[in-house]
């Protein structure tokens, strides 16, 4: 199986540890990129300075709570997007406020999923979502046809 690569969008270096811990547990063939914020992120996707040689990510884990462009904001500039739009997001934070839940699906967002508290519970989090994600659904060819 060849390395998935994973933007995850994250500005907390606690939470980015975390991830990355989780990823390395759940021991799947993978390459995680991080982007500080959303115009980071928007920069990484655009493949613009200091990204110009990163890769098309198969899927974007979003946090929403950012500074200088949130993860609403972002997933809505990204799902407007022709060339970006196809990219699977899963909103990956801490609010489990319905308004943010809602917001988000009605800005195209794939999933929403609420961040787990333990280094555990991460853990399954991110082997269901790799089973899911890369196991079970589809996504789509990295080059469009």
């Amino acid at each position: 199986m060849k390395p998935i690569d994973i933007l995850l969008v994250e500005d907390n270096p606690a939470d980015i540890m975390l991830t990355e811990e989780a990823f390395a547990e759940a021991d799947f063939p993978h390459r995680l990129h991080v982007a500080h914020d959303g115009l980071e992120a928007l920069d990484f996707l655009r493949q613009q300075a200091p990204f110009e040689n990163a890769p098309t990510p198969d899927v974007i884990l979003m946090d929403l709570n950012m500074p200088r462009l949130s993860g609403l904001e972002t997933l809505d500039v990204l799902k407007e997007d022709s060339a970006l739009r196809h990219i699977p997001v899963i909103v990956l934070t801490t609010s489990r406020a319905e308004q943010d839940i809602w917001r988000s699906y009605n800005l195209h967002a794939n999933s929403y999923i609420p961040k787990p508290v333990t280094l555990s519970e991460f853990v399954e989090v991110i082997r269901t979502f790799q089973t899911y994600w890369f196991a079970t659904a589809a996504l789509p060819p990295r080059q469009q046809p």
